[in-house]
């Protein structure tokens, strides 16, 4: 998957909105939409539950073991969190909402500890 940035002033008009989230939160975000969209047949709205799992995967496949880290790094603790990022850029009119779109899509979709933690291969071996 190619790198991508914002274009001049995107980010300071997200800094002017949110400032908790480091650039590479929102750009993450944009990422596991798309590669979202790349596991599907056919291209649709993905709903926020869909999109947290997105970011869960791609976190896990880009950083490994070090995913959870990373996601801390930028400020994203939770799927409430990717919510915050995803509505910032809806409100940029960056990201279009579906009318039954809400933060609350968002809301405890999984806890960071067992998403990035307890299913890794050698803590099944660790328990045996």
């Amino acid at each position: 998957m190619a790198e991508i940035a914002f274009r001049d002033g995107i980010m300071d008009q997200i800094r002017m909105r949110e400032r908790r989230f480091h650039e590479h939160a929102y750009l993450f975000v944009l990422m596991a939409l798309e590669f979202c969209q790349s596991r599907l047949t056919e291209r649709r709205h993905i709903a926020g539950r869909e999109l947290a799992a997105a970011c869960r995967d791609l976190a896990l496949d880009r950083y490994g073991v070090l995913a959870r880290l990373v996601l801390d790094h930028w400020g994203v603790r939770s799927t409430a969190d990717i919510g915050d990022v995803v509505f910032t850029l809806v409100e940029l009119n960056l990201l279009i909402r579906q009318p039954t779109d809400s933060r609350d899509d968002f809301h405890a979709v999984y806890e960071f500890d067992g998403a990035f933690e307890d299913n890794y291969p050698w803590t099944f071996a660790a328990r045996a």
